[in-house]
C-alpha cells in the first residue's frame, strides 16, 4: 500500500505526546519520509476489563500512522498478562488464569472504536493475541531467548532493586515478561513499537531479539506518561482502578475528568485531545494569565467526552455536571439502593458496593464527607433510616435511598 509522505503531517505526529524515540526521531522520520510501509504495533494486557486515557494516548497516535498508511497491528497479551509483568510494582502481579484474561478483552475494541478506524478495508487493523505463539514456544527455545540477556541486566530495573533493598521476593516468573514481550516483536516481525516509558525495559528486549534472529532495528517510540507535574504521581492506572476510564459513561466520564487537578490540565489537553498544539498554547497562556481553571477544565472534560460519546453527549454531561455541582443539584440519574427498616445504611451500602467496607464508611462519617441533601452531615455511622433519603458521599457521588415500607 502506498503511504503519505507529508512532511509537514509527519512533523506533527513526531512532536507531540512523545518522551523518546529510539534508536532516535529523525532516523524514524527518515523511515516515513521513504514511502516504506512500516509494520507497527502497540500491545496491552488485559488485566482489566476497561482501558483509561493512559492506554488512548498511544491508540490515537497509532491511528494517525494507520492514515498515512502504515500496517497497524494491535496485540492483546493474552499470555503476557497471566505472567504479569511486575512493571512499577513494588510486589508481583497476581497471575490471571485465562478465563479472567479473556472476560477482560470482551470490551476492548467497542472502547477503542472512537479513536480506531476498525471498520477500514482498504488499511484494516490488526488484531492479535500473543497466547497464539507464545503457549506454543518450546522449553529448548525459551531458553535460547534467555541467553541473549542477563540476570545483572534484569535486576538493574528500578522495582527489582527497590524490591531487594526492602527485602521482598522476586519470582523467577517475572524475568520471563521482557523476553516474551521481546519476541512478540521478533514474530510479529515489527518495525515499530509504541508504549509507554514504564515498558521501555520490555521494548529495548525486542530490540535485542530482532538483531538476534532477523538482523534488524526496531524502533521504540515512547509515549509521555499522564503523571502529574508536581507530585510525580500517575494519573491513570488500570492496575489500581484510578483514572479516566474509556467505558465510563458521560456523566462519569464528564465528571472524572473535572476532578484531575489543575496542574494536570495542560498534559491532558495535549495527550487526550484533538486539539491543536496552537489552541493549546492559547489555553496555557490563559491559565497563567489567572483565568480560573474551573472553566478551562470543563472545556477539556467536553472535547474528551465528545470523542468517545459524541458532541451532543458532552453537551448533557455538562450541563448535568453544572445543575449537579456548581448549583447544587442532584443528578437525574442517581443510583438508587432499597433498605428494610431494620438494616443499617453502612450495611446496605457495603452489600450494594458503594462503600468497600464499614471501616470505610465510619471514616468518611467520622471526616464529614457523607451529607443529606440539605447538606446537613451525617454523623452516626450506625443510621438506621426511617424514610427515603438522598446522600452525597465525597465530593460527586449521590446515592437515594428508598426505605421500603
Amino acid at each position: 500500500m502506498k503511504t503519505i509522505t507529508d512532511e509537514k503531517i509527519i512533523d506533527d505526529i513526531l512532536s507531540r505526546s512523545v518522551a523518546e524515540i529510539i534508536p532516535s526521531k529523525e532516523f524514524l522520520k527518515k523511515e516515513l519520509l521513504s514511502g516504506r510501509q512500516l509494520r507497527i504495533y502497540i500491545g496491552a494486557d488485559p488485566t482489566g476489563p476497561a482501558l483509561h486515557l493512559g492506554h488512548a494516548t498511544n491508540y490515537m497516535i497509532m491511528e494517525k500512522f494507520r492514515q498515512l498508511g502504515h500496517q497497524i497491528i494491535l496485540l492483546i497479551g493474552d499470555f503476557t498478562a497471566r505472567i504479569g509483568d511486575p512493571t512499577d510494582k513494588t510486589a508481583a502481579r497476581v497471575q490471571l488464569n485465562r478465563q479472567q484474561v479473556v472476560d477482560n478483552t470482551k470490551t476492548w475494541i467497542k472502547q477503542l472504536s472512537p479513536i480506531i478506524s476498525f471498520d477500514d478495508k482498504e488499511n484494516p487493523v490488526e488484531i492479535v493475541y500473543n497466547h497464539d505463539w507464545l503457549s506454543k514456544l518450546t522449553f529448548e527455545e525459551l531458553i535460547d531467548i534467555a541467553s541473549n540477556f542477563t540476570v545483572q541486566g534484569m535486576l538493574e530495573r528500578d522495582m527489582f532493586e527497590k524490591r531487594i533493598k526492602e527485602n521482598k521476593p522476586i519470582y523467577l516468573h517475572e524475568f520471563f515478561y521482557p523476553l516474551m514481550q521481546g519476541y512478540d516483536s521478533v514474530h510479529l516481525d515489527i518495525d515499530v513499537e509504541f508504549c509507554g516509558n514504564d515498558q521501555k525495559f520490555n521494548a529495548l528486549a525486542g530490540r535485542t531479539l530482532l538483531r538476534r534472529y532477523k538482523n534488524k532495528e526496531k524502533f521504540v517510540f515512547i509515549t509521555t506518561l499522564l503523571e502529574n507535574p508536581v507530585t510525580g504521581e500517575k494519573m491513570m492506572s488500570k492496575s489500581l482502578g484510578t483514572g479516566v476510564f474509556l467505558d465510563a459513561t458521560p456523566n462519569d466520564m464528564f465528571g472524572k475528568v473535572m476532578a484531575q487537578a489543575d496542574e494536570n490540565i495542560i498534559q491532558l489537553f495535549t495527550d487526550c485531545t484533538y486539539m491543536s498544539l496552537e489552541d493549546i498554547s492559547k489555553i496555557k497562556d490563559e491559565l497563567q494569565e489567572g483565568k480560573n481553571p474551573k472553566i478551562i477544565k470543563a472545556r477539556l472534560a467536553f472535547e474528551i467526552v465528545k470523542i468517545y460519546h459524541g458532541e451532543s453527549a458532552a453537551k448533557a454531561a455538562e450541563e448535568t455536571f453544572d445543575t449537579t455541582f456548581s448549583k447544587g443539584g442532584v443528578p437525574e440519574d442517581i443510583q438508587e439502593i432499597k433498605i428494610s427498616k431494620n438494616e443499617t445504611l453502612a450495611d446496605v451500602l457495603v452489600q450494594s458496593g458503594i462503600i468497600p467496607s464499614k471501616a470505610e464508611w465510619r471514616r468518611l462519617v467520622d471526616n464529614g464527607a457523607v451529607r443529606f441533601e440539605d447538606d446537613t452531615k451525617v454523623t452516626d455511622p450506625n443510621l438506621l433510616p426511617d424514610k427515603t433519603l438522598i446522600l452525597k458521599i465525597g465530593k460527586r457521588r449521590f446515592v437515594k435511598v428508598i426505605v421500603n415500607s
